[in-house]
């Protein structure tokens, strides 16, 4: 069992950063690939980025690649995302989530994550 708090969200202006943090219970944490998602209501969850467990592979997605940075300690059992360069268009609920698989390809998809955490909410000002 892995339990998922995240931190950080908040309300930015356009153009502002944002450091959100997911602390994971457990001692298997470097075991799981971590990922981020985000909602906004009415639309499905989105893939945002994931970390494999050692932190050795990322992904990003296209929307946010080159403003957005996953990262993660295994020390301190936490992944963070570094959000830069915000846009209206990124507010949204952001979720973290654990997966223990390990294929790229099954990043993207929210129903191969195993646990989530409660969500943050960022909301960007234009």
């Amino acid at each position: 069992q892995v339990q998922l708090v995240e931190s950080g969200g908040g309300l930015v202006q356009a153009g502002g950063s944002l450091r959100l943090s997911c602390a994971a219970s457990g001692r298997t944490f470097s075991s799981y690939t971590m990922g981020w998602f985000r909602q906004v209501p009415g639309k499905e969850r989105e893939f945002v980025a994931a970390i494999s467990g050692s932190g050795g592979s990322t992904r990003h997605a296209d929307s946010v690649k080159g403003r957005f940075t996953i990262s993660r300690d295994n020390a301190k059992n936490t992944v963070h995302l570094q959000a830069n360069s915000l846009k209206p268009e990124d507010t949204a609920v952001y979720y973290c989530a654990a997966t223990k698989t390990s294929l790229l390809s099954r990043w993207v998809l929210p129903h191969y994550y195993d646990y989530w955490g409660q969500g943050t909410q960022v909301t960007v000002s234009s």
